[in-house]
């Protein structure tokens, strides 16, 4: 496989299709091929509501202030780039003659980061860009996808208990099922572009599974990979946050099975009807009758149990990890002040067709 893209420049590659999967293990493994290099995500995802206030991106004003607001975002990051700092001004000149486009961006500070690592594989562990792929695929074609698949009780758990998306099963499923979904139209129309692997097989096996993923990236193996205690990242991030704790240490076989002691029957029951083609298709066996599909009066009372659970969550956060709280915070705040900006001073918004001008 030819590992070096365009212009010179390192082959991007996007882990999918959802977070708490693992995926922060094994891009710190992956870490330690020096031709490798996966920092902590920008997860533009978070973005991507914003996009449309940003109006025509023809117009070099929207462009250059959408530019500078991607910078800072990167720059309010929990966990930051070790010794970069990026000039907007510099970004939106190189970027300018080119397509228009926020995940450009993105990806144009990711392969600088890659290049100054002087990797020549860089990953972006923003799992949820998944939803983004066919855009992705057309700014960069040489992309490549890890798609690490998880059980999705065990997935839903995890991600019950963290502050990412929401904080109720039947929500949460639904996020499981869109994003393994996207995954699915990606592998049916690339599927030469597409690794998948599971991650209960890296549990039981890790050097398998890191070798078939360093096969598919053109990188070499590395035995250090197996020894996380020896990445002096994992050992920051570990401190840095309860989501990242156990980074900093091998893989625990039985916590496949974890989610038996945080979800109730009838939680497994509902996860299991939503995903049951994919637990057959991945190899998970269902534990109920997988005869319980969500309906409009279970999603409302989710989302109110979610509210209270999310605004739960953040006071013990605060109460817990005030540091994880702020940091976490400040891009929330972040995040918040781009919006009331960009609302109380509206930029340009696409020019209408001659015909329809007034």
């Amino acid at each position: 496989m030819n590992i070096i893209s365009d212009e010179g420049r390192p082959l991007p590659v996007l882990m999918i299709p959802l977070r708490r999967c693992g995926s922060h293990a094994l891009r710190l493994r992956l870490n330690f091929n020096s031709d490798f290099y996966s920092p902590y995500p920008l997860h533009i995802v978070d973005f991507m509501p914003l996009l449309p206030l940003y109006g025509d991106l023809s117009d070099d004003r929207n462009y250059f202030q959408l530019v500078v607001d991607v910078v800072g975002l990167q720059a309010v990051s929990m966990v930051k780039w070790p010794d970069v700092v990026f000039d907007p001004v510099e970004i939106f000149e190189v970027l300018s003659g080119q397509t228009r486009s926020v995940h450009k961006v993105a990806w144009e500070l990711l392969l600088r980061v890659g290049e100054r690592h002087q990797a020549r594989v860089v990953m972006d562990k923003s799992l949820d860009n998944v939803h983004y792929a066919a855009e992705l695929l057309e700014l960069l074609p040489q992309m490549r996808f890890l798609n690490v698949v998880r059980d999705p009780r065990a997935q839903v758990a995890s991600i019950n208990r963290a502050i990412i998306h929401d904080f109720d099963t039947v929500l949460n499923v639904r996020i499981w099922l869109a994003a393994y979904q996207a995954a699915d139209r990606l592998l049916t129309e690339h599927p030469d572009k597409v690794l998948t692997i599971r991650y209960e097989d890296f549990l039981t096996d890790q050097q398998m599974a890191l070798r078939q993923v360093c096969d598919f990236f053109g990188i070499a193996f590395m035995p250090q990979m197996l020894d996380i205690r020896g990445s002096a990242e994992a050992a920051q991030i570990a401190q840095r946050s309860a989501l990242w704790s156990s980074n900093h240490f091998p893989p625990i076989i039985a916590h496949a099975d974890k989610f038996k002691q945080q979800l109730s029957m009838r939680e497994i029951e509902i996860i299991e009807t939503a995903c049951r083609p994919y637990m057959e298709r991945y190899g998970y066996t269902l534990l109920t009758d997988a005869n319980l599909p969500v309906d409009e009066n279970m999603a409302l009372e989710a989302e109110e149990r979610s509210r209270q659970g999310r605004q739960q969550a953040w006071e013990d956060l605060k109460q817990k990890n005030y540091r994880d709280y702020i940091l976490r915070q400040c891009r929330a705040d972040y995040l918040a002040n781009l919006k009331l900006r960009l609302l109380r001073e509206p930029l340009a918004a696409p020019s209408k067709p001659a015909a329809l001008a007034s």
